[in-house]
């Protein structure tokens, strides 16, 4: 009865239909404070930074607002916490008028069933699809809001704080989304279609370029072609004319002896024309420049660019020369095969009408897994020859038949103490380029 005595007095000020007017206000303000705080928090951080570096008014308003969350939360739940209490207060006094003490439980009823739909649920979800929209219209009204009211947040925020400590929760530099290589790559692999997926797989190689070394990108020792000094001149001049590379090694008896590196675009024409001596090759010849093994290829591409190299030679902790890399094998491994067509095979992978695949025995273990969809670990053997003679520990045999990664390998021709060409007959289909995940 007291409780009535008190709302009745204020019902004969106040018109019902105003108090009504003024708690579907309330409402919405609640929704509004409800949805922005979801609508914030949601926001892409990364779009967010885009923008605001773009211009956009209320995507610079939201990242001010964000870079103090505890500030930005305390002043939501200020307001939302205000405007719900309030509604309650004027819904209560309207059921004690309409239904006397029962209205009491009527109205708890009733505003709990509008709040959490109206004002929580609904705008939440709203905020969910649309947070730019209601996130960059909020900015607008908390950011002026926030400095008027900013003693009382600052209060606020220094209770909850006194709080927590009371607990053991110790303050923590707040998140500056930060994200590593697995996180980067779960980013580039959820981008969907806003990036080409020609684009993510080159941006997925970049970020492996520091787990590949020089040597498994690099041509193989005994694979190196170059002009030996000790040859007929004649026999040197027609190799020069006729090689599809660029640049050729220059040694004399043994690549051991290196001498330098040769571009045939300097001497291709003087060569052509019979008016190259052996002292013009010579002079041409580059210095040799020498690579760790081993060396990430990240570090081996900015190794290449600050000393103007596009080509080294790769040795080992003794000095032996082990392989050739270029800025081009490097490049292949961001891109792809420089091919027609970008999804064919590589050369050293032949497939059959059958099914089957011819594979040269100095294939890349890391070429047979991105082909092939196999798992072999790279950080043992470097070739297909490799993994067999470990396997077998032992030369094979032509026509011997071996289990690799659950696929039949067969052995057709051998070369001196290598595998030459092996026959690769699938347990399941290679990955097909257009559907793989590019995770």
């Amino acid at each position: 009865m007291l409780a009535s005595a008190v709302a009745k007095p204020l019902l004969d000020e106040f018109h019902l239909s105003f108090l009504a007017g003024l708690l579907l206000v309330l409402i919405v303000l609640s929704g509004f404070f409800s949805g922005s705080e979801t609508a914030l928090m949601t926001l892409n951080r990364y779009r967010l930074r885009h923008l605001a570096k773009e211009g956009h008014g209320g995507a610079r308003r939201a990242q001010q607002l964000l870079e103090r969350p505890d500030r930005l939360i305390g002043l939501i739940l200020l307001g939302n916490n205000f405007v719900n209490i309030l509604a309650s207060a004027i819904a209560t006094a309207i059921a004690l008028d309409l239904w006397g003490e029962p209205g009491i439980a009527i109205a708890t009823g009733i505003m709990t069933l509008v709040v959490l739909i109206f004002a929580e649920v609904a705008p939440k979800t709203l905020a969910t699809r649309h947070p730019e929209k209601l996130a960059f219209v909020a900015s607008y009204v908390y950011v002026p809001l926030l400095k008027v009211l900013y003693p009382l947040v600052l209060l606020v925020n220094l209770m909850a704080n006194l709080v927590l400590k009371l607990f053991g929760a110790t303050q923590v530099p707040l998140n500056e989304d930060a994200l590593n290589r697995d996180e980067l790559r779960t980013v580039l692999a959820d981008s969907g279609k806003k990036i080409p997926k020609a684009h993510v797989d080159m941006l997925l190689n970049v970020l492996d370029l520091e787990q590949v070394t020089v040597n498994d990108v690099m041509v193989p020792r005994n694979e190196i072609e170059g002009v030996d000094l000790d040859e007929p001149w004649e026999v040197m001049l027609e190799q020069i004319v006729n090689s599809p590379h660029g640049r050729l090694l220059v040694f004399r008896e043994n690549i051991d002896q290196a001498a330098g590196l040769l571009q045939l675009r300097k001497v291709f024409n003087p060569a052509r024309s019979g008016t190259l001596t052996r002292s013009g090759l010579e002079k041409e010849l580059q210095e040799l420049y020498f690579i760790p093994e081993n060396t990430p290829l990240n570090v081996q591409l900015l190794n290449f660019q600050r000393e103007k190299r596009r080509s080294g030679l790769v040795v080992d902790e003794y000095g032996d020369i082990q392989g050739l890399l270029t800025v081009e094998d490097i490049l292949q491994e961001i891109v792809g095969e420089f091919t027609d067509d970008a999804y064919a095979a590589p050369p050293e992978i032949q497939p059959q009408d059958n099914g089957e695949f011819l594979v040269d025995g100095a294939t890349p273990v890391r070429t047979l897994n991105r082909e092939f969809g196999w798992s072999l670990p790279t950080d043992g053997p470097k070739t297909l020859n490799g993994v067999i003679l470990e396997q077998l520990e032992s030369l094979p045999d032509v026509g011997t038949t071996l289990d690799i990664d659950g696929n039949a390998v067969e052995v057709l021709a051998l070369d001196g103490n290598a595998v030459d060409t092996a026959r690769v007959t699938l347990s399941a289909p290679p990955p097909d380029p257009d559907t793989e995940d590019p995770a």
